[in-house]
């Protein structure tokens, strides 16, 4: 959900997801007098039940004033009413799923220790955050084809660091304290999904890369126990066939006749989808890049998406059959093209477009240069998940000179044969955590023990997320020559729903702003530049406004944009 206001002094802009709330605002035009000793600006969030206030407080962070509240511990949380958020755009991290909030936005100067809000001005948005249907079955749902789940994806971060002091995650307890923290609900939602099929009158049909997380493969196996015909392809090729045949065959599901091995060798056997079908007609089908591992649902950044349509829940099932089968990249290119054909330019308006792999020839690009190209149609913004590699025909459109603000989120560092960022429109992040010492005011953060590749494991593209006509592509497939030409793969291309950009939107926030944060640091520390005063704000107004307002920095543009 997106809102925008105005009064005679602040414009702004609130959008809502289930567990971000993306927070943008910037003065009306000739009031440019308030930028003169504004400190920053204090955020007082109210939450309502049937119009009345339950709860209202000051919005808390944890850059303060250096000379300001001396004596607190590191990675303390403090108001930004005595601490302000020197910017024009803020994310709501603590928001939760299906609340009514009011965000009231408000100007402050005077002194440090004598601040004084400017109440006169200040600016309120009202919002509504978006609903988990699926974990909240009592609340009537006759709109949303999609449920959109991420973990945290931030072991390495402040919250987990204070919460949890960096304890070691109990992978094998997903009920665990800091477990259910960080799935998010993307651990709870995929148990339910499952657990849809309660009976003899539903179907499971699952394509399965990691499957090697015991609770999960149990959970199918309770579904067998109801009565549901379940049937699962698995990798059975891969470093992780022994894994998964171990979880495979405590749950008993090999014993069932539950399991098929996918045993071709060229490319990797990469889905993570679930078809549900009822009355042996295919309603619903989860999807996205989550792998059915500790690491995958707990570990690094993920999301489970789920569409309740039936022709996108029949186009998986189709899918389905051709993996059964065994078939190889060479059998599979042709048919995967013909059931899931991508369109000359952009989908139709409003409609949910699957994309099936492998699918293009050994010597072709067709897929990956499709998207690229609809990458270079964005008017205003870009929002790009990279697990592995950039690939040259992504390259090839960040290189571009233009004003589309380009965010790019990686695992880790930028190749010597990655490059991107010669346009200052393009703002790149790599995945980090603060060790000792890292950043004054803040607490040493620990690594992901739970995967190998720590951070980011999303696979999506968004195109303009925040128009009203959004592009979202999500999936497994990496955006790589391999995902396309050889391995098993599945993408979503949605077109105009404003509501699950939203949710994605906010989460990219949330994870590019975590690991923007730590990048910087990290690469002015390898600089010999570091910095003893980044952690802390900036006392004197104008060391924090001017790059707000310079057309070279992004911060101007962001400014601009995120408004609307």
């Amino acid at each position: 959900m997106r809102v925008s206001g105005h009064n005679t002094v602040l414009k702004g802009r609130a959008i809502a997801g289930t567990y971000v709330v993306i927070l943008a605002w910037d003065f009306i035009a000739g009031q440019g007098a308030k930028l003169e000793g504004l400190l920053g600006f204090a955020i007082e969030r109210s939450e309502l039940q049937n119009g009345n206030v339950v709860e209202r407080y000051w919005m808390k962070g944890i850059k303060r004033f250096r000379d300001k509240d001396r004596g607190l511990a590191p990675g303390t949380p403090v108001s930004t009413a005595d601490h302000p958020i020197q910017s024009f755009q803020w994310g709501d991290y603590t928001a939760e799923q299906d609340r009514q909030y009011e965000y009231r936005i408000v100007p402050l100067y005077g002194a440090i220790k004598n601040i004084q809000p400017d109440d006169a001005s200040s600016l309120s948005l009202e919002v509504h955050t978006e609903i988990e249907y699926l974990l909240k079955p009592a609340v009537a749902d006759d709109t949303a084809k999609h449920d959109v789940y991420f973990n945290r994806g931030v072991i390495g971060s402040q919250a987990f660091a204070r919460r949890f002091g960096n304890a070691k995650p109990k992978a094998d307890n997903p009920t665990s304290p800091e477990m259910k923290w960080l799935s998010r609900g993307l651990f709870e939602a995929l148990i339910r999904f499952i657990g849809l099929a309660e009976d003899h009158s539903f179907s499971l049909r699952a394509a399965v890369y990691e499957f090697h997380y015991q609770p999960v493969a149990n959970a199918f196996a309770k579904a067998i126990e109801a009565g549901a015909d379940v049937k699962i392809v698995y990798d059975a090729e891969s470093t992780y066939k022994k894994e998964n045949e171990a979880v495979i065959d405590r749950a008993g599901l090999r014993q069932a006749g539950a399991v098929i091995p996918r045993t071709v060798s060229e490319g990797i056997r990469h889905n993570k989808f679930i078809v549900l079908e009822k009355d042996k007609v295919p309603v619903a089908v989860w999807t996205g890049s989550t792998n059915i591992s500790d690491g995958g649902i707990f570990g690094h950044s993920n999301v489970g998406h789920i569409v309740w349509d039936v022709d996108v829940a029949k186009a998986y099932a189709g899918y389905w059959e051709r993996l059964k089968d065994n078939l190889t990249p060479t059998k599979l290119r042709r048919p995967n093209r013909d059931k899931s054909p991508l369109p000359a330019g952009k989908p139709a308006a409003d409609t949910i477009t699957p994309v099936f792999s492998a699918r293009d020839e050994p010597d072709k690009s067709d897929s990956l240069q499709w998207y690229a190209d609809r990458m270079a149609e964005a008017a205003e913004i870009v929002c790009f998940t990279v697990a592995f590699n950039i690939d040259k025909v992504f390259q090839k459109v960040l290189q571009q000179e233009n004003d589309v603000f380009r965010y790019v989120v990686k695992d880790d560092d930028l190749r010597s044969d990655e490059i991107i960022t010669r346009d200052r429109d393009v703002l790149f992040a790599a995945g980090g955590y603060l060790g000792e010492g890292a950043l004054a005011n803040f607490l040493e953060e620990r690594d992901n023990p739970l995967n190998s590749n720590d951070y980011i494991h999303d696979k999506f593209l968004l195109i303009d997320p925040l128009s009203a006509d959004p592009l979202i592509v999500t999936g497994s497939a990496n955006f790589s020559q391999p995902s396309q030409r050889t391995n098993d793969e599945n993408m979503l291309v949605i077109r105009g729903d404003t509501r699950v950009a939203d949710i994605y939107f906010g989460e990219f926030m949330r994870i590019f702003d975590h690991h923007y944060a730590r990048y910087l640091v990290k690469k002015v520390t390898e600089a010999g530049k570091h910095d003893p005063d980044a952690g802390y704000l900036k006392e004197k107004p104008e060391e924090w406004i001017k790059s707000h307002f310079n057309d070279s920095s992004y911060k101007s543009k962001r400014r601009r944009y995120f408004v609307g």
